[in-house]
């Protein structure tokens, strides 16, 4: 059983578990229309809503098309395509609670830079015009919100009949298992990781394709990008640019190590990420904002500052685990606690606890800078309307709700380790505050 299943009791587990699932994909269309046909204004959305019920919806739901299932098609074949073909060093995963040891070819920055490169080669040289994205942006999230349901049905049916490995199982209950999937490490052949697929290649590289489409859009409709859209879209790709610099050091995190591939990891990744994630973007397309050159730099700095920040929080603790604690800490030797647990299968093993450097201001640090440059990149939008926040509150409880998840697991796994631990670093996010 996944570790992220226990950590709510069964009666909230349900209901989230069924809220999500019936919640998540009319908000995305919702948020869709509010950003490009109602203006941003929630209020606006929610009128009409209130005055044409449930039929609004249903009017306003756009129909998946051909022209949808096609741009989708070739997108995923292209990714699929490089994720399989381009050169990539070998690099092993974390040993899993099975004894399996995972591989995967680190070629995402390869695929990144193809990607970007060919995309906008398409637009240059008039092959295909990004805007053709952003027009068809309501029926392309309609086809998504479809087409993962079912892919993820299918994984669902995999893990019972054909796993890829022993880090794979059922609780005993059908939406449980669909909902926080069978398998750690689906794949389809020997070199085909799922995982890898729709978080990463699909996931995250459509949000850099789709902050680079919202730009295009921007200019073809005004003959001019205002500079809110430009520190929107530089900050978004500068963040994306980071998570496949480092796609091999998330291959180590909770969505790939510890959280099984089902509707919550999947779904979120090829739904949820092109549409909520991208959406500051999305507004600014219709809502140009003139920052003016010093606001805009200002906010800028900020956002790289918080990018790199975040960066380096996570390369300190991969240099860490990687030297084995013989490495500098901001220039003086980590402080740490070693700390013992034992595996299903009986075996003791010992892992390090890193407790200084951005370690050891609290047990989450990193998410402080992240949620801080979502903040920045969200923010030339300015504050007219409340819409295009919604990333960053949800941002924000998603990384809340994620440290818990791991505190607990990691407070299962350690014991009196983690007490000790939870002593020498005593805030779980915020210095200080919490």
């Amino acid at each position: 059983m996944a570790e992220s299943k226990t950590v709510h009791s069964p009666l909230l587990t349900y209901f989230s578990v069924l809220s999500l699932l019936t919640l998540c994909p009319p908000f995305v269309i919702l948020l869709w229309y509010t950003m490009v046909h109602a203006d941003g204004s929630v209020s606006q959305t929610f009128d009409y809503l209130k005055q044409h019920g449930l039929k609004g919806l249903i009017d306003i739901w756009p129909r998946p098309t051909a022209t949808a299932w096609k741009i989708i098609a070739c997108y995923s074949a292209f990714e699929a395509a490089l994720q399989l073909l381009l050169p990539g060093k070998r690099v092993e995963g974390p040993l899993t609670t099975m004894g399996n040891r995972p591989v995967y070819k680190a070629n995402g920055m390869a695929a990144y830079v193809v990607t970007l490169v060919t995309y906008l080669g398409l637009w240059w040289f008039g092959i295909f015009n990004p805007t053709v994205v952003y027009d068809h942006l309501g029926e392309i999230f309609s086809a998504l919100i479809f087409g993962s349901f079912v892919f993820c049905i299918f994984l669902y049916i995999k893990g019972h009949v054909a796993p890829s490995s022993t880090d794979s199982g059922s609780s005993g209950n059908v939406i449980i298992d669909f909902y926080w999937g069978m398998e750690l490490y689906p794949r389809i052949g020997k070199h085909f990781d799922i995982k890898v697929f729709t978080n990463c290649r699909f996931g995250m590289m459509s949000w850099a394709v789709l902050a680079v489409t919202y730009c295009i859009k921007q200019y073809e409709v005004n003959g001019r990008v205002a500079d809110s859209m430009l520190v929107n879209t530089v900050l978004m790709l500068v963040y994306v640019t980071k998570f496949f610099w480092w796609e091999a050091g998330y291959w180590s995190t909770m969505d790939i190590a510890h959280d099984r591939a089902g509707f919550y990891i999947c779904w979120g990744c090829l739904v949820w990420v092109p549409s909520i994630y991208t959406s500051p973007g999305m507004y600014l397309v219709n809502h140009p904002v003139n920052l003016g050159t010093q606001l805009a730099l200002y906010i800028l700095v900020a956002g790289i500052l918080c990018i790199y920040t975040n960066y380096d929080c996570d390369r300190q603790r991969q240099e860490f685990r990687r030297t084995n604690g013989k490495c500098l800490v901001w220039g003086k030797a980590p402080s740490k606690i070693v700390a013992s647990y034992t595996t299903t299968s009986g075996e003791t093993k010992s892992s390090l606890l890193l407790t200084s450097g951005w370690w050891g201001l609290s047990r989450h640090f990193h998410y402080v800078p992240e949620i801080l440059s979502a903040f920045f990149w969200t923010v030339p939008a300015l504050f007219n309307h409340f819409l295009p926040f919604f990333y960053v509150i949800f941002l924000t409880i998603l990384l809340f709700d994620r440290a818990k998840r791991d505190d607990d697991r990691c407070r299962s796994k350690y014991g009196k380790y983690w007490k000790l631990y939870c002593e020498k670093v005593p805030y779980r996010i915020i210095p200080g505050i919490y």
